[in-house]
């Protein structure tokens, strides 16, 4: 193995702020991630996966142990059917471009995820969901390095535990995994209505009667570069709120003033209300807090225009935190994952 020293995790994390990782290296197969781990605890050492950095904040004392850099690689159909076709990737590989691949090959169920940055292996991480699409509801399998022990898993989606931008490895088996491979079950079939508004709204402007998976493709890409920054070229993390879900108490209470309140009904009486709207309200939206602006397209995004410091973006995610409960009473939670030492 490669072992690297003192490498800067604001490079390796789109919201470029932190401090550095002690050592980091990069894994290429599950044997490697066996080997990586086996290292860490030799040397006794804490360690962490990092796939794209999309969606991770680091504290500016940096991390005292190992980074595990997940590159591992694949792309393979291991079964079709005239419905369906499962295909099974690699942890390391880019998540934009699995679906791609995807639809080029015509199959549907996470066109409508295209555009998110990351890896494959972090999509069940995070159960990432986007216009009416959520991963949860395709992958078939997890295949795992157990560390707890040291043992090759494969894990079914039952045992992910999925819910709402969560899964049992950002919950409690934290730090117990590294996902090598997810299968997926895509279908071979033409995508049906209906979608989600947004893309509604896009295919009626533009006349498109009934869009084939690479046109919802297409979709999603234009309107997420309309409402999204460029991690790329704009230091950010996407969405840095969840989106609140409230009992159907709290959101009668709140509807009562804001009768044009966007919401979503979720399964057991619980309602989906978006974040965005509540910071939007709250009068948040464009506000510069210490270097972090709340993107004035989308106030669910949080930009570092200038924030020198961990400390900076704790300031302003607080804020924001504050504000809206003093206006709504919901308390709304951050997406992002950390890295702490």
């Amino acid at each position: 193995m490669n072992i690297q020293h003192n490498i800067s995790l604001s490079t390796l994390t789109t919201m470029r702020l932190g401090g550095e990782a002690a050592q980091l290296v990069e894994i290429h197969s599950p044997d490697e991630a066996r080997q990586a781990v086996l290292y860490a605890q030799q040397h006794g050492l804490a360690w962490y996966v990092l796939g794209g950095g999309s969606n991770t904040l680091v504290h500016d004392d940096g991390f005292a142990g190992l980074i595990i850099l997940n590159k591992i690689p694949g792309f393979e159909v291991i079964e079709k059917s005239a419905a369906s076709a499962s295909i099974r990737v690699g942890g390391g590989e880019s998540w934009d471009a699995v679906v791609q691949r995807t639809v080029e090959m015509n199959l549907s169920g996470i066109e409508c995820l295209s555009a998110i940055p990351g890896t494959a292996g972090a999509a069940p991480v995070q159960n990432i969901g986007a216009y009416g699409q959520e991963v949860s509801t395709v992958i078939t399998q997890v295949d795992a390095y157990d560390a707890k022990n040291d043992a090759f898993v494969q894990l079914s989606n039952a045992d992910c535990e999925f819910s709402y931008r969560h899964s049992i490895f950002r919950g409690r088996e934290t730090g117990r995994y590294i996902i090598t491979a997810v299968t997926m079950k895509l279908s071979t079939l033409p995508p049906e209505p209906p979608f989600y508004k947004a893309i509604e709204n896009y295919l009626g402007e533009h006349a498109i009667a009934a869009p084939t998976v690479q046109q919802l493709r297409d979709v999603v890409i234009a309107i997420r570069a309309n409402k999204l920054p460029d991690p790329r070229t704009t230091p950010n993390t996407g969405s840095f709120f969840k989106n609140a879900i409230v009992p159907r108490e709290t959101y009668e209470r709140i509807l009562a003033s804001y009768p044009d309140m966007p919401h979503y009904d979720m399964l057991g009486g619980s309602v989906k209300i978006p974040t965005g709207w509540l910071i939007e309200q709250a009068g948040l939206k464009g506000t510069l807090h210490r270097g972090m602006r709340v993107h004035t397209k989308n106030s669910l995004v949080l930009i570092n225009e200038s924030a020198k410091s961990y400390d900076d973006l704790a300031s302003a995610r607080q804020k924001i935190i504050d504000t809206v409960h003093r206006k709504f009473g919901i308390a709304i939670q951050q997406e992002p994952l950390e890295i702490n030492s």
